[in-house]
């Protein structure tokens, strides 16, 4: 079996002082993948930077306090590849990805355009970016899944107040359109849908912090594991940890019956 969990921290300082350590290293995952790690190298602790029983990796932000993305890994990567080779996206820490032999390990963060009209610009500029990289990927020969915040809920069961969000950043149109395309035209599975084609509230993995929305299970599924056929063939489970709270997500763990 090889565990893969992915989790959004927002922030890895406040999520470490809610107790995120301690609880993915008990759950004896493979790799994690972290996003919205929001700190700089000399931000974090020695325990932070090397935590015990893991390999970590990191591709942060420029900008303090922004974005980045981790990896975590129960035995060294063959391979560690950082950024997607554009500057604009680099500079923000959006891309991390793993060599196991012949099995590839991706921590994404994609942008939110919750923000402005400007961020959703570069959301969508992103996207076009990160489509043939992908292509390419799903092309490769090699069992891939990218795993993160995606910032898309893909279809209606994905969120619960889809009718008053369908002109908001993350249910737009064109995005659902764009992760329609990279599982009907590229080839990815989304793993967890395979398991559970059908789930509706048990599914989200993200809540807004206004009003109760985590108390009434006002969620949306932004946290996807997308991964190439063959690999998302042997996904076996797949859960939402929602007993404790790390960060504004929460973390999503499959397990798939493969030995890198």
């Amino acid at each position: 079996m090889v565990r893969i969990i992915t989790l959004n921290l927002n922030g890895i300082r406040s999520a470490w002082s809610k107790g995120v350590f301690p609880w993915l290293a008990a759950q004896d995952a493979d790799v994690v993948c972290l996003q919205e790690v929001k700190a700089q190298l000399a931000d974090l602790s020695d325990e932070m930077r090397a935590p015990e029983g893991f390999h970590a990796y990191y591709h942060l932000a420029e900008r303090k306090g922004y974005s980045g993305v981790g990896l975590w890994c129960r035995r060294p990567p063959d391979a560690v590849i950082e950024g997607l080779g554009d500057a604009e996206f680099d500079a923000e820490g959006r891309y991390l990805r793993a060599d196991f032999g012949a099995l590839s390990v991706v921590s994404l963060y994609l942008p939110s355009g919750s923000s402005s009209p400007e961020r959703q610009e570069a959301k969508f500029r992103f996207m076009d970016r990160f489509h043939p990289v992908l292509a390419d990927l799903a092309a490769s020969g090699r069992d891939v899944v990218v795993c993160g915040d995606w910032n898309i809920a893909h279809r209606e069961i994905d969120l619960k107040n889809w009718r008053s969000n369908r002109k908001n950043s993350g249910f737009l149109p064109e995005e659902r359109a764009w992760v329609g395309r990279l599982l009907d035209e590229s080839g990815w599975v989304d793993a967890y849908r395979r398991l559970y084609p059908e789930a509706t509230e048990e599914c989200y993995t993200w809540w807004s912090n206004r009003g109760q929305a985590w108390a009434k299970n006002v969620g949306w599924r932004l946290d996807y594991q997308l991964a190439t056929p063959a690999l998302a063939a042997l996904a076996q489970s797949a859960s939402v940890y929602k007993e404790q709270r790390f960060s504004d997500h929460a973390p999503l763990t499959i397990d798939y019956d493969r030995m890198p």
